[in-house]
């Protein structure tokens, strides 16, 4: 196998044995032949569009999880990906009896005979030889990944972000043209930023008009003494449905990991079973899942391969999947059927508790902006002076320990703004506030970066400045998966420089590429926490 798309891949190379991630080289196998029927599909679906004809909703909800499943930590049954792959192939076949066959790729073509791990081998990663065209298709593909879990999630509430899906197709097929020269590749990866800007925003509206905008909220850290079900991932849609089922039934709801902001939306606050958060970032789940002691939803990744001792209470759904856990599906409405969860949690004893306390959060685009006169007073006064994202993703890795005390040093006339996992390095410090207003300002998900970028335009206008990079704003963002990689793709669409990039920066930057990068758009990694705050506050 050849794998590099996450942060922990090993060695900062790549994985070529197991992922780090815990995938086998067999389900590494199975994914790479699944992007690469998928592309061949694309392909099909692209050329369509070209002669005018439609596309069935049904093909571009199928590209969209095709490549939804293979972000890392999301799944690693390799009977659901053989599942998809034979699919794709029977719409491919499809769909060619549609075209005259001429210009078609391999992976257009392809029929699925053949030995599929000979198959998997040749079409992989390392297949593209030259290493700087390799490494911007990666970079293609990777944002077209994350920009797949945001689609997921729009599509979740039969809704659609107009152009995504078009432009997804149309650049993944591009991938497989061997015509494109680096340059151009370099400009479609730029393109892909923009449909992230569209589909974050889409996504936004969606989570917004269906639960309303995020408030500032108190969320609860520990524990009730009721049978209880624990929520991970970032489906809000499957997490509404859950709570809909557990009203009156005796069973109480925590989230866990990156449903933590769930709490921050009015709709949510309304059911009494809807208890607080148990513990902390995904990766810590192997310890924190086996004190819960009820049963686990797996809502989207990220996903830690369980232990034997708590697999038969890890239910997974959507995108998610592992052999031996119990897995639930939708209907044709897309409802979801928890009866067994709740059935499963009635014989379960109570939560073990980890923590006391609260966390404060809901400081979205909607709820920052409401204090938008207190802000800019406060930056003009001096009281603020500057604003640093840390947004991003938090891992296992002990270098990620630089966040911590990155955020422990921060002066105090500083504010973070922040979403996604990355915040457990330092929402639980003792920060304080400046003029009532609190140092870590979190917007909420990974899915909720578009947040952070609405509140440094509308600073913009309100500053009155051409340029985006005169806003006193520094980015320091800890990335992990391929969401992270379309945030950072919308990021340079939206003309945001310097921006510095940890623990380490991408394995599948080529040098080459990691230098237009720099050269162009000021991307950098980090250096110890007290240079960068040299390097950031002089």
């Amino acid at each position: 196998m050849f794998c590099y798309q996450c942060q922990e891949t090993a060695g900062c190379t790549g994985c070529t044995r197991a992922g780090v991630c815990g995938k086998s080289a067999r389900t590494a196998a199975l994914q790479d032949l699944l992007v690469y029927v998928t592309r061949g599909l694309c392909q099909l679906t692209t050329a369509l569009r070209n002669q005018g004809e439609a596309i069935i909703p049904e093909d571009d909800r199928l590209v969209t999880e095709n490549l939804f499943v293979t972000i890392t930590n999301a799944n690693f049954d390799d009977d659901a990906l053989q599942a998809r792959i034979r699919a794709t192939l029977e719409r491919n076949a499809a769909l060619r009896s549609r075209l005259d066959g001429a210009g078609l790729s391999a992976a257009a073509r392809w029929d699925g005979s053949g030995d599929w791990d000979d198959k998997a081998q040749a079409v992989g990663v390392l297949s593209t030889a030259d290493e700087d065209i390799r490494s911007l298709r990666e970079l293609i593909t990777y944002g077209l990944k994350g920009m797949a879990a945001y689609n997921h999630h729009v599509n979740a509430y039969g809704k659609s972000a107009s152009g995504v899906d078009a432009f997804l197709q149309a650049a993944l097929a591009k991938t497989l043209d061997d015509s494109l020269t680096a340059e151009e590749l370099t400009a479609l990866a730029l393109e892909t930023g923009k449909y992230g800007v569209d589909v974050m925003a889409a996504l936004d509206e969606a989570n917004t008009s269906a639960y309303g905008h995020p408030e500032v909220t108190r969320v609860n850290l520990g524990v009730r003494d009721n049978p209880a079900i624990l929520v991970s991932g970032h489906d809000l849609h499957d997490l509404e449905q859950l709570l809909e089922q557990t009203v009156g039934t005796g069973v109480d709801v925590y989230t866990h990991g990156e449903m933590l902001p769930a709490h921050y939306y009015p709709a949510f606050q309304k059911y009494p079973n809807f208890v607080g958060n148990y513990g902390n970032a995904w990766w810590q789940q192997k310890e924190e899942f086996e004190a819960f002691r009820g049963p686990i939803l797996l809502t989207t990744n990220c996903l830690v391969p369980p232990k034997d001792s708590y697999k038969n209470r890890l239910y997974t759904t959507g995108a998610v999947g592992f052999p031996g856990c119990p897995h639930i599906g939708a209907d044709r409405q897309g409802h979801k059927d928890f009866s067994a969860l709740i059935t499963h949690a009635r014989r379960c004893p109570s939560p073990i508790e980890l923590e006391q306390g609260t966390l404060v959060g809901g400081f979205a685009h909607n709820q920052v902006l409401a204090l938008a006169d207190q802000v800019v007073e406060a930056v003009k006064s001096g009281a603020i002076r500057k604003f640093v994202v840390m947004a991003g993703c938090d891992g296992r890795a002990k270098s990620r320990d630089y966040y911590t005390e990155f955020a422990k040093a921060l002066p105090q006339d500083t504010v973070i703004l922040t979403a996604g996992c990355a915040k457990y390095k330092y929402n639980k410090l003792e920060l304080s506030d400046i003029n009532g207003i609190p140092r870590v300002l979190d917007a909420g998900q990974c899915n909720d970066s578009y947040s952070l970028a609405v509140i440094a335009l509308k600073l913009q206008e309100i500053f009155g400045l051409d340029d985006i990079n005169d806003l006193p704003i520094v980015y320091n963002i800890a990335w992990y998966e391929q969401k992270a990689v379309i945030v950072l793709l919308a990021l340079l669409h939206l003309g945001v420089k310097n921006i510095h990039l940890g623990p380490t920066l991408p394995a599948f930057l080529s040098p080459n590429v990691a230098k237009v990068l720099t050269d162009t758009f000021g991307i950098a990694g980090i250096g110890t926490v007290e240079e960068d705050l040299n390097r950031f506050f002089g």
